[in-house]
C-alpha cells in the first residue's frame, strides 16, 4: 500500500541547466497560480470549529508575523513549526578591516523546513501531469552579483534570466523587459540598458539603478518566434516568483525550499 495520502500535480519542463542533455526534464508543481494567507489560515480554522473569532485570530497571526520579522531584525533564529528563519549575509569582503557596504553586502534569510514540515512533506507524492506545452517561459533568474535564485536582486547590476522562447525582439508598443511592482501603486520599471545577451533561452538584463525595495513581478513582452517571423501581437511572460530588493516585508515566498 502507498504511504501517500497527499499528491502534488506536476508539469515537466526541459531541464535549462543541463545543455548538454536533451532529454532531461525538472517538475513544475501546478498551483494554478494560487497563493494561500493568513486570512484563508483563518477561515480555515473557523472552518474546523474553532471558537474564536475569524478577526481575532488574523490579529494574532499578523502579530506572530510582524514579532517573526522584529526578531530577525534583532538577529535571532526563529523556528516555528513550520521553518527555521536564519539571518545571514551575502557578498564577500576583500579584508578583515573592510566595513559593511550596503552595495557589495545584502542582509537575507535562510529558511529551511522544520522537522515537522518534513514529516508532513513525507506523506506527500507527485502526479506526473505530463511536459507543459513549449511556450514562452521564464524558468529560473538569477542574481549576477550573489549568485543567489532566491528571488533577491541587486539594483545596478545583471541579472540572468533562463526560460524558453525569451528573446526581447520586435518594435510593437511595450516590447521590452520590466520590474512590476506587486503592491499595484507604482508604474512599471523598465530595463533601458542595452541587454549584454538577448536569446531564446537566455536574456542578461541590468536592473535599474534607482528600483526601490519591494517585491517585484519580472514581466518580459516579446514578439519572439521560433520562425523568421515575429508575433503579430507581442506575448507577455511573467515569472512565477516574485522578485525582491530589500528585505521581504510580507514575510510570504512562494519558492519551494530545498534543503
Amino acid at each position: 500500500m502507498s504511504a501517500f495520502t497527499k499528491f502534488w500535480k506536476v508539469w515537466l519542463n526541459l531541464n535549462l541547466l543541463t545543455k548538454d542533455v536533451e532529454n532531461d526534464y525538472t517538475a513544475e508543481v501546478s498551483t494554478v497560480g494560487k497563493t494561500s494567507r493568513n486570512e484563508d489560515i483563518a477561515k480555515r480554522i473557523i472552518g474546523e470549529g474553532s471558537e474564536i473569532k475569524y478577526d481575532t485570530l488574523l490579529s494574532v497571526f499578523n502579530q506572530h508575523d510582524r514579532i517573526i520579522r522584529e526578531m530577525l531584525q534583532e538577529g535571532s533564529s526563529v523556528l516555528t513549526g513550520v521553518c527555521q528563519y536564519t539571518p545571514s549575509v551575502t557578498g564577500v569582503w576583500n579584508s578583515s578591516t573592510e566595513k559593511f557596504d550596503p552595495e557589495k553586502h545584502k542582509t537575507t534569510v535562510s529558511i529551511v523546513p522544520s522537522a515537522e514540515l518534513r514529516q508532513a512533506l513525507s506523506v506527500v507524492g507527485v502526479e506526473v501531469l505530463g511536459v507543459k506545452e513549449s511556450t514562452g517561459r521564464i524558468g529560473l533568474v538569477t542574481d549576477t552579483t550573489t549568485g543567489l535564485t532566491d528571488g533577491s536582486i541587486t539594483p545596478g547590476d545583471d541579472i540572468l534570466i533562463n526560460g524558453e522562447k525569451i528573446r526581447v525582439v520586435g518594435d510593437a508598443e511595450g516590447v521590452g523587459i520590466f520590474f512590476v511592482n506587486t503592491d499595484g501603486k507604482s508604474a512599471a520599471a523598465p530595463v533601458t540598458r542595452r541587454l549584454t545577451q538577448n536569446d531564446p533561452k537566455t536574456v542578461i538584463a541590468r536592473v535599474p539603478a534607482d528600483l526601490a525595495d519591494g517585491s517585484y513581478t519580472l514581466r518580459i513582452v516579446t514578439q519572439y518566434s521560433n520562425s523568421n517571423t515575429l508575433l503579430k501581437a507581442p506575448r507577455t511572460i511573467e515569472y512565477a516568483y516574485a522578485l525582491h530588493v530589500g528585505a521581504i516585508d510580507d514575510g510570504e515566498d512562494d519558492r519551494p525550499v530545498i534543503e
